[in-house]
């Protein structure tokens, strides 16, 4: 098997726009912009995540009410469980893989640490809906929303006592960026969107009694200012179009700006009406983002490394609470980012702690072993005592990898190649001649064929090198 350049681009192309290749059979592009018109026609589809509730059933009526509370607790905790375990599966095996990314950077962008699972799977939705539209879109939709209205407090936004969370990190998080705007504007745009909120059924609702209707002043621009006329207002300024698109370069490219690439992005973004699918297109198409000191650049997100050793392995958990005692070690659990800022995302990923426990991921699958994990107590919020943690599974996460799809993709790759083959499939950097040596040194000349990739595998994934894409 001979990997060619444009196979090392492709990879790329889909670990950076998706989670990873798969090694299932399947035609490939004859080009990048075939590949990445692909991936733009298979995200067109739109499938939400199911209801988190669906499984859960009645409980008893004549409890008492410290146990109905209690109960009540503990089905939301299994609803959110279930909704997390629901969208890690979707995110693996999903054909619409850009729509997913993007629904995953937008959680991270419009950050929300949310209580209630209903509202959580509403604005997921929400989000996926519009991920690959246009951007003022995707905005109006998610100010209405009911998670984002209760997270920044705009339920309590009313006239004569205007709150000011919402509107603060609209512009200084969702849009234009921290020293592009006054206090006064927040002030402005805190009084255009009072009486914005939701009922009792989750629904965006505007309560004309607690709107201030009088005039307002904001960013130069004076009338009785509504909430969409804010929206509308900053997204007219293009200084929108070039936070966002720092945000795209940074999350799809790299950590280190570029500010001539990101300055024409952003101009056809502004110019294209915030078109996301096509300044994703353009992005993707683009000659500099496949050189050398791009590929393989950037450290993958904690969920970019488990969606990926899922669709590279057919990974299968043994519970739902697994990944999700994984995600909250290696510190990115979907559903709850840490803040409204979201994560902060490139080395931030690594310590010494979270290296070392990366490294062993990847071999513990291969080799069905149990991942016993210690979670700091702010990453627990299981209240049994450590001793029944440990019975019940909440420190112990078992999967198991398969690696069947690896095998038949290499089958025509000689044994004295094997080293060369698979670290090419399985690595977005080259391997160092010296690991490669060493590796090949440590096979034992009697091993099958198939003992030989799983030893080989097992090697390259507890690399560094593994951990980048």
């Amino acid at each position: 098997m001979e990997i060619k350049a444009f196979d090392v681009k492709l990879q790329h192309l889909y670990w950076r726009a998706g989670f990873g290749p798969t090694f299932l059979p399947e035609k490939k592009p004859g080009n990048i912009r075939q590949a990445v018109r692909q991936l733009l026609r298979d995200a067109q589809a739109v499938h939400p995540l199911p209801d988190p509730h669906r499984e859960s059933g009645e409980g008893p009526t004549t409890m008492a009410e410290a146990d109905k509370r209690k109960q009540q607790q503990q089905e939301r905790r299994k609803a959110i469980e279930r909704l997390n375990y629901t969208w890690l599966n979707q995110l693996a095996t999903a054909q619409e893989q850009l729509r997913e990314k993007m629904t995953l950077f937008w959680h991270g962008h419009f950050a929300c640490r949310l209580r209630e699972p209903r509202l959580m799977q509403v604005q997921n939705n929400t989000l996926r809906q519009h991920a690959l539209g246009k951007f003022p879109e995707l905005l109006l939709a998610i100010s209405r929303d009911p998670g984002m209205l209760q997270f920044l407090n705009n339920q309590q936004n009313r006239k004569q006592s205007p709150n000011e969370n919402f509107a603060r990190e609209l512009l200084e998080l969702f849009t234009l960026g921290r020293g592009y705007y006054t206090e006064q504007d927040i002030k402005e745009a805190a009084r255009a969107f009072t009486g914005w909120g939701y009922n009792a059924e989750g629904e965006f609702v505007v309560r004309k009694r607690q709107h201030d209707a009088g005039p307002k002043t904001f960013m130069g621009h004076t009338g009785n200012f509504k909430g969409e006329d804010i929206l509308r207002l900053v997204v007219e300024n293009p200084r929108t179009a070039e936070f966002l698109t720092a945000k795209f370069y940074a999350f799809f490219v790299s950590d280190v700006p570029d500010e001539a690439r990101i300055r024409k992005l952003s101009t056809y973004f502004y110019k294209s009406g915030y078109n996301i699918a096509g300044l994703l297109e353009k992005l993707f198409t683009s000659g500099w983002f496949y050189r050398s000191d791009i590929v393989g650049a950037k450290i993958k997100a904690p969920v970019e490394l488990l969606v990926g050793l899922q669709r590279q392995f057919a990974v299968t958990y043994a519970d739902s609470r697994s990944p999700l005692v994984l995600q909250r070690a290696l510190g990115q659990e979907l559903l709850q980012p840490p803040n409204v800022s979201g994560w902060a995302g490139g080395r931030n990923w690594i310590d010494s702690s979270t290296l070392a426990f990366r490294l062993q991921i990847g071999p513990a699958l291969l080799q069905d072993a149990a991942l016993e994990i210690q979670l700091k107590p702010d990453d627990d919020a299981e209240p049994t005592r450590p001793v029944a943690r440990r019975k019940d599974g909440l420190r112990i996460a078992r999967a198991k990898a398969n690696l069947e799809g690896l095998q038949q993709r290499i089958s025509q790759v000689k044994e004295d190649e094997l080293v060369k083959g698979l670290s090419l499939l399985l690595l977005q950097v080259p391997l160092h001649p010296a690991k490669e040596q060493l590796l090949v040194q440590s096979i034992p000349a009697s091993a099958t064929r198939q003992e030989k990739i799983f030893l080989i595998t097992r090697f390259l994934l507890s690399l560094p090198e593994y951990q980048v894409c």
